[in-house]
């Protein structure tokens, strides 16, 4: 009888040890409104042009006591590139670039999740203009969690990297000293918990 009231107390203790580790992930919607996708990109050698690409979307997996456990899927719309000139947006958004009317998104899924020195690092499976590739990532965050007066709690992270348009089959009609083949860029993205 003690026997089986010991089985039954550790099958009890069991269960609920396995409850708390499926409460330690959480799911995260990315807030397109407080999210965005920025790049920098040399022209004619000698100065810089910025821009971004907004209406980014998707989900976090976060796992609470081990990030490397964790994993993004993110889509962007490549129809909002903007530079803050119209008549390069234009061109930005043609066939010569983005051919947002042939590819009119952008899209991340996450492979692994790295830390190391305290440093962060996300890989995955970019697609973009129709070609995908592997990128690395370096990470800042997530921020600490904050829950306003309503319940929701948000948090958030940024990402940056670096990528060769041509890899992408972006502009390869544009030689590297007029738009530089290099491109940098960083991701600012608020989630919120669901």
């Amino acid at each position: 009888m003690r026997n089986r009231s010991l089985m039954a107390m550790a099958l009890g203790l069991a269960a609920m040890a396995c409850a708390g580790a499926q409460a330690q992930t959480s799911t995260w919607n990315i807030d397109p409104a407080h999210s965005s996708i920025n790049f920098t990109v040399r022209h004619m050698g000698v100065s810089n042009v910025h821009g971004s690409i907004n209406n980014v979307k998707g989900t976090v997996v976060y796992d609470e006591q081990d990030i490397t456990k964790s994993s993004v899927q993110a889509t962007a719309d490549t129809s909002t590139v903007n530079t803050n000139v119209e008549r390069r947006d234009q061109d930005l958004k043609s066939a010569k670039y983005f051919d947002v009317a042939q590819f009119p998104q952008l899209s991340f899924k996450s492979t692994s999740v790295s830390k190391s020195d305290g440093k962060l690092t996300l890989t995955g499976e970019l697609t973009l203009h129709g070609v995908t590739k592997a990128v690395t990532l370096d990470l800042d965050g997530p921020a600490p969690p904050q829950t306003d007066k309503s319940g929701k709690t948000r948090s958030g992270f940024s990402a940056s990297g670096v990528l060769k348009r041509t890899d992408f089959g972006v502009g390869t009609g544009t030689p590297g000293v007029v738009v530089g083949d290099e491109v940098k860029y960083s991701i600012d993205v608020e989630i919120d918990k669901q």
